[in-house]
């Protein structure tokens, strides 16, 4: 293992903004609904600002990964990672394949935590979905905006793609915003901390499948001000068994229990 010597330097490159504040990195590890000995996975923990925190609250098992070399380093001569169940993957997650995962906890369930990068935010959130019954949780950080878009309900100009693919699996709660002095350096916008915990099985419906349902929300969402009859025709689908009064709507107006029926009846 390499030594590091001295604080480690936030990296424009790789989008990090490392949070400084002590109590702000104790009410995300509170937040963490799983319990103390349920494996968890902490993305990009830097310096280890929320990773000290869960250890100090009693998690046995904690596993972390960063792409930052000079992060790893510094993680791994502390006291806390040595003498503590963290085990140190450095590299990026974005590019790890199914046999990776699978290492993960020993091939157990786990929940996903972290001050998430905000330039890869929504690439965490599909391999989130992608991953089902194994993320159990995801719970953390966001931009602001993005956390505020996995909670939005029908309706509300939040509401998106990633509410109705997240909410179809996940309960999620927006819990508190967190301001830039937070961090170092302070980023340009504001940041929300949420909790996605993953549904019982026979709440997350078999058909239509997950690619189905993308599918159909992607071909929606992406023509957001056409009603769904133009959105849906022009990317192809078959609309003849869809009621009118739901082709005369948009995205927006739909719930996650009308999409998830949308997606059954022009599949």
């Amino acid at each position: 293992m390499r030594k590091h010597a001295g604080p480690v330097k936030p990296k424009k490159h790789l989008g990090q903004h490392f949070l400084r504040d002590a109590s702000i990195a104790m009410r995300i590890a509170e937040s963490v609904a799983a319990m103390p000995d349920h494996p968890v996975l902490e993305i990009g923990p830097g310096t280890g600002a929320l990773t000290l925190p869960m250890i100090q609250l009693g998690r046995r098992c904690i596993e972390v990964v960063e792409i930052d070399p000079e992060s790893v380093a510094h993680l791994a001569e502390q006291e806390w990672t040595q003498t503590h169940r963290v085990t140190i993957h450095e590299g990026d997650m974005l590019r790890w394949k199914a046999e990776d995962w699978a290492r993960i906890a020993n091939g157990q369930p786990f929940a996903m935590v972290g001050n998430f990068p905000y330039n890869i935010s929504s690439q965490i959130m599909f391999r989130a979905l992608e991953l089902g019954e194994r993320c159990t949780e995801l719970t953390g950080m966001f931009q602001k905006e993005v956390a505020e878009r996995i909670c939005a309900p029908p309706g509300n100009k939040s509401y998106g793609i990633l509410s109705v693919l997240m909410q179809a699996q996940f309960d999620c709660k927006y819990l508190f915003t967190v301001d830039e002095q937070a961090f170092d350096p302070p980023p340009k916008v504001k940041s929300g901390v949420i909790r996605c915990l993953r549904k019982p099985s026979d709440q997350i419906p078999a058909d239509p499948t997950p690619a189905h349902l993308t599918k159909v929300v992607k071909a929606a969402f992406n023509q957001r001000r056409k009603t769904l009859r133009n959105a849906l025709r022009s990317a192809g689908y078959d609309i003849s068994g869809v009621p009118d009064e739901t082709l005369g709507l948009r995205a927006e107006a739909l719930s996650v229990s009308d999409f998830l029926d949308l997606a059954r009846l022009v599949f």
